[in-house]
């Protein structure tokens, strides 16, 4: 198990947010089996980009801007 950092833990938990809505659109009750490719592609994605943004979000929000 990975110990994930405040910031990361903060991330994941942004991260579910757009997952589930892509979720909403292929229908929670379809088994992972049962996805296509181009779905579990698509949730890989929206993962792997939605924790990328949450990230820069917070490390931007914890930069103190240059005074100049």
């Amino acid at each position: 198990m990975v110990d994930l950092t405040e910031e990361e833990r903060a991330a994941v938990t942004a991260t579910l947010k757009r997952v589930a809505l892509l979720m909403d659109e292929i229908g929670w009750q379809t088994a992972f089996a049962d996805l296509t490719e181009a779905q579990v592609r698509a949730l890989i994605e929206e993962a792997v980009e939605g924790f990328r943004e949450a990230m820069a979000d917070i490390a931007k929000a914890q930069t103190p801007e240059v005074p100049f």
